[in-house]
């Protein structure tokens, strides 16, 4: 028997102002059929790797069409959208004898005059493959769960944790689940509830990950398949909008109906206990200067790009350089100009550049810096869990505070420049331009809670900032101008008693 596997993803941020164009796509993640798999990106390979591996352990093919992963940002291009589906709907097409149809989406991509770009994917795919062909939809869980993609798809698994651990198991999951299903083992349908709510929610910490943990237990009892929560994405402005919990029965709609709205009150009655509240960015840089050692780790959430945000705010940078905090280091900074600018000066170069705030207000001004190129690289690559991740051409420079040119670790701020704009996932994102982050008594980090997994067994203190930047972390001050909110906590205290 035959898989067919395709991806098209990126998670669309509708107030940021870079547009997902060719470049977006170009620069994670776009591997067309005709490509040769050895010059793959990482990111492809991984997933080629897992999914062979997976589908050989059942005597089954596996048949791949166009990989495309872009960059969280703005809106994609209408005609940009529209060719990658076309084309990913012909490489389907062109493929003989397809037993089933697992899509690597994420769920919040929004393009010109597609509000769902997921549902119209899913439901063209159902139109070419007809009613008998299992099809499947893998799912980031900051996601906007549609009705679209419901009706047209047997089943949709998604991450269950956030930072990303688990993708390539659940992809796996959901290879069983539309594999069972060719075999006339199982009949998987989905069923969806509104928990009316919204929020960034970290399942590394309780009450979530006990919650977390409990959705996992229900699989494989009474017919249950699957089960997950959608967080949803807050800066997606779309009118489905919110958290859902997502139940995958065998057969049973109504019973998945019922077993999503329950658990999904418990999400919502969770909700005060679960949804994160970030400080401001004095009152982290405050506390980590009165801690008695460091690492203190401080989550730049409001310029992290795996949101959409150009990662390259200013406001941290200045404010530490007013403080005169030194024996720090920040990752990762977005400035291709200035890492261009660093490789020509050379290592251990001393070097005046003006940094950061390219990209508008919300990035705040640009700084002006003496610094000296302490690191450079060609590529740079973390890891989001098992996915490996490139920040391309980077360099690290500390910058001199108060007249101290000093290269010792302990002196001035080290700053990781990088030529793609991602959000940091892990220490490697300094050590591997020679820039100790155990040594630091601060580290500032630009991302939300991909950070968590690589930098909590190195902190003494992990502090979240959220008010200063493209995301804000209070939900109540996102410019909503689709989202119905009269139906949505925060804005209103119970959406259910309306």
């Amino acid at each position: 028997m035959k898989l067919f596997i395709g991806m098209l993803g990126t998670e669309t941020n509708t107030f940021s102002p870079i547009p997902t164009g060719w470049n977006a796509w170009e620069e994670v993640l776009l591997h067309r059929r005709s490509d040769a798999d050895e010059n793959a990106p990482a990111l492809f390979q991984a997933m080629q790797a897992v999914a062979t591996e997976t589908v050989n352990q059942r005597d089954w093919e596996v048949e791949l069409g166009l990989f495309a992963f872009a960059q969280p940002a703005g809106l994609t291009p209408r005609s940009v959208y529209e060719q990658l589906r076309n084309e990913l709907l012909a490489d389907l097409e062109s493929s003989s004898d397809v037993d089933a149809v697992l899509l690597i989406l994420h769920g919040a991509m929004v393009a010109d005059g597609y509000d769902d770009c997921e549902g119209d994917l899913i439901e063209k795919v159902r139109e070419l493959v007809g009613p008998d062909v299992p099809v499947g939809a893998l799912l980031d869980l900051h996601c906007h769960v549609t009705q679209q993609m419901v009706d047209n798809a047997n089943a949709l698994v998604g991450y269950k944790e956030y930072p990303h651990v688990d993708t390539l198991l659940r992809m796996q999951e959901l290879f069983e689940i539309l594999a069972d299903a060719a075999e006339g083992k199982v009949k998987p349908v989905t069923s969806f509830f509104r928990c009316r709510m919204i929020g960034m929610i970290h399942t590394t910490r309780e009450p979530m990950r006990g919650f977390v943990d409990e959705l996992s237990a229900l699989e494989g009892k009474n017919g249950v398949l699957n089960v997950w929560a959608g967080h949803g994405f807050p800066y997606g402005d779309v009118p489905d909008l919110g958290a859902t919990m997502v139940v995958v029965t065998d057969g049973n709609p109504d019973q998945g109906a019922e077993l999503a709205e329950k658990l999904g009150m418990r999400l919502f009655e969770m909700r005060q206990d679960i949804c994160a509240f970030p400080l401001t960015l004095d009152e982290c840089l405050t506390k980590a200067e009165r801690a008695a050692e460091g690492p203190i780790t401080i989550a730049d959430t409001a310029d992290n790009a795996g949101g959409g945000a150009p990662s390259d705010s200013t406001f941290f940078l200045s404010e530490m350089m007013s403080r005169g905090i030194t024996n720090s280091a920040i990752a990762m900074m977005y400035d291709p100009v200035a890492v261009s600018l660093c490789e020509d000066a050379g290592l251990n170069t001393q070097i005046k550049l003006r940094i950061g705030g390219k990209m508008g207000p919300t990035s705040g001004p640009p700084v002006d810096v003496l610094a000296t190129v302490i690191g450079l690289a060609d590529e740079v690559t973390d890891n989001m869990g098992e996915i490996n991740m490139s920040y391309g051409a980077c360099a690290a420079i500390k910058i001199h505070i108060g007249g101290d040119v000093s290269l010792s670790p302990a002196s001035g701020i080290d700053v990781i420049l990088t030529h793609n704009r991602a959000q940091c996932f892990s220490p490697k994102a300094f050590s591997q331009l020679g820039v100790d982050p155990q040594l630091k008594k601060i580290l500032v980090v630009k991302s939300i809670q991909h950070f968590h997994a690589g930098f909590a067994p190195i902190s003494k203190q992990i502090l979240y900032a959220g008010d200063l930047g493209a995301l804000a972390g209070d939900m109540l001050k996102i410019p909503y101008e689709r989202v119905d909110t009269t139906r949505l906590w925060p804005f209103l205290d119970d959406p259910f008693a309306v």
